[in-house]
């Protein structure tokens, strides 16, 4: 995590409203749908935030676009019966080396 060398500060509205700089709300995925803060108010008065995302920043490759299309292809793959079921390690590398050599 890279940390400013000197403190910032934002504002706070009437309401309680604080806007995160721009820099920070990007780097942290906070920009994002769904995106959300957890707070903890610490006995010695120090409000502590973290970013809860809806999904985790090291999983998102999962939920994008593209991936999941492939999913959809899988499924549909499985649901119509096309799939092969190899008994044994060994007949799952010989099915591949047999499409390799196609």
């Amino acid at each position: 995590m890279t940390t400013s060398p000197a403190p910032r500060y934002v504002g706070v509205q009437s309401r309680g409203t604080v806007a995160l700089p721009a820099d920070i709300r990007r780097r942290l995925h906070l920009d994002e749908p769904g995106a959300q803060l957890e707070i903890t108010e610490r006995a010695d008065g120090v409000i502590e935030l973290r970013p809860a995302l809806p999904v985790p920043a090291d999983q998102r490759w999962f939920w994008a676009e593209r991936w999941q299309q492939r999913e959809r292809e899988v499924d549909e793959h499985t649901s119509a019966g096309n799939v092969t079921v190899h008994e044994s390690t060994d007949a799952f590398l010989k099915h591949l080396d047999d499409l390799d050599s196609e």
